[in-house]
């Protein structure tokens, strides 16, 4: 592969930490990160959906991130953050513990999700990066809302 080639296909993404796991998304699917602030909540919404803010005017539905992805319900503190996310159209709010850093690899760095993982794990992560040690997914987010539930937020 080129030099060209390779810095075409290299990607910036945006690690951050729910529990003692770190993810990534495209950095260009976020447009902003923002403190938490609690979120009213809405009546029978499924349990990742924390409910809704006002950002600048607009009503945001808040994703608790790490209970869509199965790792248990968060209890928000002043210290998680909110993930302002585009996500098939729709602009949401993921909520995280944290957001550690962000990076920039190649493609050819994904390494495909394990063949042992359940096919709902296989729904989020579109693949995991070995970095300095540490073990990152790579989240889609256009596969965290189905079609209903995004019409739905």
């Amino acid at each position: 592969m080129s030099e060209q080639t390779a810095a075409v296909a290299a990607r910036e993404l945006i690690t951050f930490r729910i529990g003692r796991q770190e993810f990534c998304v495209d950095i260009m699917s976020v447009r902003e990160i923002r403190g938490w602030t609690p979120a009213t909540p809405l009546p029978r919404a499924p349990a990742y959906m924390k409910g809704v803010i006002n950002l600048r005017g607009a009503v945001l539905p808040i994703i608790d991130l790490g209970a869509r992805l199965g790792l248990g319900v968060s209890d928000p503190t002043a210290r998680h953050v909110i993930m302002v996310a585009h996500i098939g159209g729709r602009t949401v709010g993921l909520l995280v513990d944290a957001v550690s850093d962000i990076i920039e690899l190649t493609d050819d760095a994904v390494q495909a999700t394990p063949d042992v993982a359940s096919d709902q794990v296989r729904t989020f992560v579109k693949g995991i990066f070995a970095v300095d040690g540490r073990m990152i997914s790579l989240l889609e987010l256009a596969w965290l809302l189905p079609e209903s539930e995004a019409e739905a937020a």
